[in-house]
């Protein structure tokens, strides 16, 4: 459960520092549905820019942001792409909600205020004297630096150091400071020895998203009804919401699939991995290149027993089709050889490293369960190509020049040709098994209690379903927060 304790006296810091910086907090509600949003704050994001450092773009911490770099507003339905048949090689209808159009241009920053919220309302995190710690495998320290730089905090972000280039230009103009951590994608312990090392300083305060429940009540609340809205959208008359499947990072996508589990009864959910870092498939650990997700654990807040299926995803299938959907002689591949129109290949820049990763699990879900045209798979986009420029280069140095013909091998390889293997379907005692490697992290690592670890597992009612539901009463403090600060 989340702590809503109050510290008068941070609280009261907090309430002082937001009134001098004009700082109102969004509430879930609102992320939800941008139209609750009050016209104030409408009218100044309509001259705004997506990724400015001002405060009023907390309210774009959204599925629902209209698809424009500056001045945009809200739409009914998140900012969908579905993927043709022609593409995807399946007659199931695959579709992904876009994180492109959020701050920093990615979703991890409504993860991120997920877990700072809670405590900045109650006054626990005072931003006169704390410094926010955001560790992360690339993008989530990217949204919470961003996110305390909004609310004038300051930040600690770390991240691997063979993450992408851009990313590390970004934040060195945004974090307070940056530490780059040895390894890739995969080495998440030596993230979490650093956050040991940093609480021996007592101006900071750790916001690990690997554990924090604020990131599951985010994506369960937010990313949740923001699948249900896509898919409500998009649906013909005889189609099901037959699977949703993401990639695990720190596994809080993974709650809006509880959600929609909920709402779908039929559903299938998937967790996605690296075939290179095999740890829910076979116990397995290695280094990967799928940026977005890491391994080698099991997420704390993972919430395994709901999980219908794991799919392994070769990292070399993800770069190949990076450099399909990202380079001149791809895109002629795609409009020439494809037949698809050329304004919906540029959209699919849309698709960052673990983007591709979870539309090739949803292909490999709907081959495994022989889904047809009246199956719909949703997932998320986590984030967009922006951030893996240097990739694409390196790629092009390491394969030499790109061709149509090469472009033509690439979709039949690492998109066409994927098969039903690599991936599991989940017993009751494989979730126990997978439930059950959180030990080795949290309890012997990190500090958890064994009572703790088996509350997860035994005692959903006041755990996960508890956390989804305390939404409302964030947004409680919200709404009081906001009251005492006096700007609306």
């Amino acid at each position: 459960m989340i702590d809503f304790t109050v510290n008068k006296e941070g609280l009261q810091h907090n309430i002082e520092k937001a009134r001098e910086n004009n700082i109102i907090i969004p509430t879930i509600k609102q992320m939800q549905d941008p139209e609750l949003i009050p016209e104030q704050i409408k009218e100044k994001l309509s001259h705004t820019g997506l990724w400015d450092v001002d405060p009023v773009n907390l309210f774009r911490i959204t599925w629902k942001n209209e698809p424009k770099e500056s001045g945009g507003l809200f739409r009914e339905a998140p900012n969908i792409i579905e993927l043709p048949s022609a593409l995807t090689g399946v007659k199931a209808r695959i579709f992904a909600i876009v994180g492109k159009w959020f701050p920093t241009g990615c979703h991890k920053v409504g993860a991120s205020f997920g877990c700072l919220a809670p405590r900045l309302v109650t006054g626990q995190f005072d931003a006169t004297k704390h410094k926010a710690v955001w560790p992360s495998t690339g993008n989530y320290c990217r949204g919470g630096a961003f996110n305390s730089k909004l609310l004038s905090c300051d930040s600690i972000a770390i991240l691997p150091a063979e993450m992408s280039r851009e990313r590390f230009e970004w934040l060195s103009k945004i974090a307070g400071e940056v530490i780059a951590t040895p390894g890739c994608e995969s080495n998440v312990k030596e993230i979490f020895d650093k956050t040991w090392e940093l609480r021996q300083r007592p101006e900071v305060m750790i916001f690990n998203q690997f554990e924090e429940m604020g990131n599951p009540l985010w994506h369960y609340n937010v990313t949740g009804y923001a699948l249900k809205d896509a898919f409500e959208a998009i649906k013909g008359e005889n189609d099901r919401f037959s699977g949703a499947c993401f990639t695990s990072g720190s596994a809080g996508t993974m709650s809006a699939g509880d959600y929609l589990k909920e709402q779908y009864p039929q559903l299938k959910l998937a967790v996605g991995e690296a075939l290179q870092c095999p740890t829910i498939l076979d116990n397995g650990f290695g280094g990967h290149r799928i940026e977005g997700i890491g391994d080698k654990h099991i997420p704390w807040i993972h919430n395994v027993k709901n999980t219908d299926m794991v799919i392994d995803i070769d990292d070399e299938d993800s770069q190949r089709l990076l450099r399909l959907f990202n380079t001149e002689e791809g895109k002629r591949y795609l409009t020439d050889t494809l037949g698809l129109d050329s304004e919906y290949v540029e959209t699919l820049s849309y698709l960052g490293i673990s983007g591709i990763a979870n539309v090739l699990c949803c292909i490999k879900m709907a081959k495994y369960y022989e889904m047809t045209e009246h199956d719909v798979i949703g997932t998320v986009l986590t984030d967009s190509a922006v951030m893996y420029q240097s990739r694409i280069n390196e790629l092009n140095d390491m394969y030499g020049e790109y061709s149509q013909q090469a472009a033509e091998l690439d979709h039949n390889l690492h998109m066409l040709n994927l098969k039903d293997d690599n991936m599991l379907e989940l017993t009751y005692k494989e979730r126990k098994r997978v439930h059950n490697l959180k030990y080795y992290t949290w309890v012997e690592q990190q500090g958890r209690a064994v009572e703790e670890l088996n509350d997860l597992w035994y005692d959903t009612e006041n755990t996960w379903d508890a956390v989804h539901k305390q939404a409302e009463q964030l947004d409680e403090y919200i709404e009081a927060f906001n009251k005492e600060v006096g700007l609306l």
